[in-house]
C-alpha cells in the first residue's frame, strides 16, 4: 500500500465511523437497546482510533534529532499500540460491563424497526470502508491470506483498519440478530447476550492487535524474502567472498537497517575494501528500496587450519 493509499483508508474509515457512531446512538436513545449502545462505543473507539493513527502517521515524519538519530518513524507502530489498548479499554471493557448490567437489569425495547434500519445503513458503510482497505492493501497483501497479511504486515495501519472494519461488520451481524430476536420475542435477554458478544468480540481483535503491534514496536527484522535478497545483493557485490553474519530491522514501515559482516579475501586491498562496501550498499538499497542505513563490516574468513588450532 502506498503511504496515500493508507493514508485514504484511514481517512474513509474515519467518516464511516463518525457517522455510525452518531447515528448508532441516536438509534439507542430512541430504542434502549444495549447492543444498540455497545456498536456506537465500538464505532466511537474506531473513529478515535483512525485519528489515533493519523497522529501517529504525522509524528513519524519528523526529521532525525540528536535524541532520536534515526527518526521518529516507529511512531506508528505506538500510536498503533495505544489504538489497540483503545479498542480493549473503551471498547470491550465497558461494552461487556453494559451487557451485565442489562442482564441483570432488564429493559424492553422501543422502535426496535429503527435500530434495525440503523444497523442495516452502518452495515453498507462499514462494507464499504472494509472493502476500501482491502483495494488500497492488495499491494503489501501479496499472494498470502489475509490473515497472513495481517500477522506479518510491517505496515501497521492496514491491519488495523482491516481488523476493525471486520470486526464492526460482526458486531453488526450480532447486534442485528439481538434486535430482531429481542423484537419477536419481547424478552430484552436476547438484546443483552448480543451485548456481551459485542464485548467478547472487540476483546478477541483488541488482543489480535496488542500481540502485532507490540512486536512491531519492540523491532521486527525484515521479512525473509527481503532478507534473502539483502544477502544476495551482498554476495554478488564483486570481491565479496561471502556474508559471515548479518542482521535486520525495521526502524519504520518503509525503512530497513542492515548491519552485515562480510568476508573478503586476505590478500584484498583497503582502498578495493571501501570502494566495494559503497558499491555493495548501492545494490543493496537497488534490490530492496526500503533499506535506508546499511552498515557493512568487512572481515576475513578463517582459513581452515586456524579453526582446528
Amino acid at each position: 500500500m502506498a503511504p496515500n493509499g493508507t493514508t485514504r483508508a484511514i481517512t474513509v474509515a474515519f467518516g464511516a465511523n463518525a457517522g455510525i457512531a452518531v447515528a448508532k446512538f441516536a438509534g439507542y436513545l430512541l430504542t434502549g437497546s444495549s447492543a444498540m449502545l455497545a456498536e456506537s462505543l465500538h464505532s466511537l473507539a474506531d473513529g478515535v482510533n483512525e485519528l489515533l493513527l493519523m497522529i501517529g502517521k504525522r509524528r513519524s515524519r519528523k526529521s532525525p534529532d540528536t535524541l532520536h538519530q534515526f527518526g521518529y518513524g516507529r511512531s506508528r507502530y505506538f500510536y498503533s499500540f495505544v489504538v489497540a489498548l483503545a479498542v480493549f479499554a473503551i471498547g470491550s471493557v465497558f461494552v461487556i460491563y453494559e451487557g451485565y448490567r442489562k442482564i441483570t437489569h432488564p429493559e424492553p425495547l422501543t422502535a426496535p424497526a429503527v435500530a434495525l434500519a440503523i444497523l442495516v445503513v452502518a452495515a453498507l458503510l462499514d462494507g464499504y470502508s472494509l472493502r476500501t482497505a482491502k483495494v488500497q492493501s492488495k499491494g503489501l497483501k501479496g499472494s498470502g491470506s489475509w490473515w497472513q497479511f495481517i500477522r506479518n504486515s510491517r505496515t501497521p495501519e492496514p491491519p488495523v483498519v482491516l481488523l476493525e472494519d471486520s470486526a464492526a461488520l460482526l458486531g453488526l451481524s450480532l447486534a442485528f440478530a439481538g434486535v430482531s430476536l429481542t423484537a419477536a420475542t419481547g424478552n430484552p435477554l436476547w438484546d443483552a447476550l448480543s451485548t456481551l458478544a459485542i464485548g467478547v468480540l472487540l476483546g478477541g481483535i483488541a488482543v489480535v492487535l496488542i500481540v502485532e503491534t507490540h512486536s512491531l514496536l519492540i523491532g521486527e527484522g525484515a521479512t525473509s524474502k527481503q532478507c534473502n535478497m539483502i544477502r544476495s545483493a551482498l554476495q554478488h557485490a564483486k570481491h565479496v567472498d561471502g556474508v559471515i553474519d548479518m542482521r535486520t530491522q525495521y526502524l519504520a514501515p518503509d525503512e530497513i537497517l542492515v548491519g552485515a559482516k562480510v568476508a573478503f579475501g586476505p590478500d584484498t586491498e583497503w582502498q578495493t575494501v571501501a570502494d566495494v562496501i559503497r558499491n555493495a550498499e548501492a545494490q543493496v538499497r537497488e534490490a530492496v528500496p526500503a533499506v535506508r542505513v546499511v552498515y557493512i563490516q568487512p572481515d576475513v574468513e578463517p582459513r581452515p587450519d586456524v579453526e582446528r588450532r
